[in-house]
């Protein structure tokens, strides 16, 4: 290959028709491009307009993906100016039909590594081949097990590590040559994956075990080997493996798994900012999960954490929490119990009617929650007999249906303040338009991880920090939460995606901070700000 079609088909090199007379005649691409040189605001506006002649949706997805694997600058580019326009196409929700098609649309890796059960002595190799030199900063891997609201879809499931580091970039300006998506295929037990004979990963049943436990373990060692500087951020693993993989890990080096502490964190700062609209305090809410899978363990536990620094002891916080599973409200006798939810369960004997407490609308009738979160996937659970229940006992009834895509939402945003006469806070895990009740208009938070993973990851990157841990957590999910405004009629209680980089960079300063603070930080890393200055990236030419 020439060197002029080395340059251009490098999405971290290729400008396209912006190369400069200069450039052209420097780089040996006299001839290879038509005449004229454009500015990247003129490219960014060609680009548009056909994105724009696409069909909403997945459609839309392709084409800007097309011009993420061609030109990398040109991408941000364009999603900084059409940021909230283009989060829910390059992310969540389309990215989960993305992840559905994958195969079936695959052109090429963008990049990623991919890492084999089957061929686990090749791992750093795999790791270095895709890495191909680059400066690694931060990995997003996932083996596909867990994707929030579609379950199993195998090294389909690399995607969603793609997606959550354009939205690093887009949100917080870490270099996108300095980041590696890699998937982890242990297989998959999604019976319409193994039946698809255009399914790109292994077409065998999810390997459990030694074997896997192994093949991460042998990914963290070469990741450490390769890219000592780099952050892990571990997505979408399953319910089995997630909190096992963080607490095996998360002293040792700087780890992060989103589903767990990302979610929590959102959650948290959703909470803080719906109590500076009510004026109401943490320690006097009653919390139910509804759902209490690993991002409702995540939540759950945040929240615990806070009443605790808020001057609950740990026994009396827990007390404050009720989690609902698929057999209904969690007892300490209910089978199956994760580790995680054993330490929240509940006593029979708390109860005169234990053995009722298995639907949604009973549960609330008993426990009079004052808060009510759901990560269930279960689609309209939060029906109106259930809110208004849960409303017959607070004035002001925090409620975050989360789950997501937008056909798994436990509720629409507009039937639950239709439900309460506009006095629900809610926030959901959608992009949801203002809603307009009796003449006032409400703006509904975004509960998207989006929000805050890209400041703890970048804030903790800038630094160096040897581990991200709960007191970073913490400050970032106050630093969202400060951001709301409170006295605003019909006040979001959440910050707007709009604002997605002047708030990333905050969160991060903050959790820059924390680790300076803590000790944590790279030795001579005294200043948060300059160090998270430091590493921006901009788009630009």
């Amino acid at each position: 290959m020439t060197k002029a079609m080395d340059i251009l088909n490098n999405p971290y090199l290729n400008k396209g028709t912006a190369f400069t007379l200069a450039e052209r005649q420097k780089f040996g691409l006299i001839g290879a491009l038509p005449a004229k040189v454009r500015t990247i605001e003129e490219q960014a506006a060609e680009t548009y307009a056909q994105f724009q002649s696409r069909r909403a949706g997945i459609e839309q997805r392709e084409f800007l993906m097309d011009v993420f694997n061609t030109n990398r600058t040109l991408f941000f580019y364009l999603m900084d100016q059409h940021l909230v326009e283009f989060m829910p196409i390059v992310y969540d929700p389309v990215i989960a039909d993305s992840i559905e098609h994958y195969s079936d649309l695959f052109l090429q890796p963008q990049q990623a590594a991919f890492l084999s059960i089957d061929d686990p002595d090749s791992v750093k190799q795999r790791l270095a081949n895709a890495a191909d030199g680059r400066d690694i900063k931060l990995i997003v891997v996932t083996d596909g097990e867990g994707i929030l609201g579609i379950g199993d879809w195998g090294i389909n499931g690399v995607d969603i590590a793609v997606g959550k580091l354009m939205v690093y970039t887009a949100a917080a300006g870490i270099d996108p040559a300095q980041v590696l998506a890699v998937g982890i295929d242990a297989g998959t037990n999604n019976e319409q994956l193994l039946q698809n004979p255009a399914y790109l990963g292994a077409a065998h049943p999810r390997v459990t075990g030694v074997a896997y436990d192994d093949l991460i373990e042998r990914f963290v060692q070469a990741a450490q080997e390769l890219f000592p500087q780099a952050l892990l951020h571990f997505e979408d693993f399953g319910r089995a493996n997630a909190a096992k993989i963080l607490r095996r890990y998360q002293k040792q080096l700087a780890i992060f798994n989103d589903d767990i502490q990302g979610t929590g964190m959102i959650a948290l700062a959703g909470v803080l900012g719906a109590l500076k609209i009510s004026g109401e305090a943490l320690t006097d809410q009653k919390f139910l999960t509804f759902g209490a899978g690993t991002a409702g363990m995540g939540i759950a536990k945040m929240l615990c954490n806070e009443l605790v620094r808020q001057g609950l002891s740990y026994e009396e916080a827990k007390r404050r929490f009720y989690l609902v599973d698929v057999q209904g409200l969690l007892f300490d006798d209910t089978p199956g119990l994760t580790p995680e939810q054993r330490e929240f369960t509940r006593s029979r004997r708390e109860f005169e009617y234990a053995d009722t407490l298995t639907d949604l609308l009973a549960i609330v009738k008993a426990v009079q929650p004052t808060v009510m979160i759901g990560t269930s996937k279960q689609p309209g659970a939060f029906n109106e007999a259930v809110v208004k229940e849960m409303s017959a006992h607070t004035k002001r009834p925090i409620i975050f249906p989360i789950s997501n895509p937008t056909k798994l939402i436990e509720a629409q945003p507009a039937d639950l303040l239709k439900w309460t006469q506009g006095q629900a806070l809610v926030a959901a895990g959608i992009p949801v338009a203002d809603v307009t009740l009796a003449g006032k208009t409400y703006q509904i938070g975004q509960a998207n991880n989006a929000l805050v993973y890209p400041g703890v990851g970048f804030g903790a990157i800038a630094v160096q920090a040897k581990q991200i841990n709960e007191a970073m957590l913490a400050a970032a999910a106050h630093a969202l939460a400060n951001i709301v405004v409170a006295d605003q009629p019909g006040a979001a209680v959440l910050p707007p995606v709009a604002q997605l980089p002047t708030f990333t960079a905050k969160v991060a300063e903050v959790v820059a901070q924390s680790a300076i603070d803590q000790g944590l930080a790279a030795p001579g890393m005294t200043d948060a700000k300059q160090a998270v200055a430091a590493l921006q990236w901009q788009a630009k030419y």
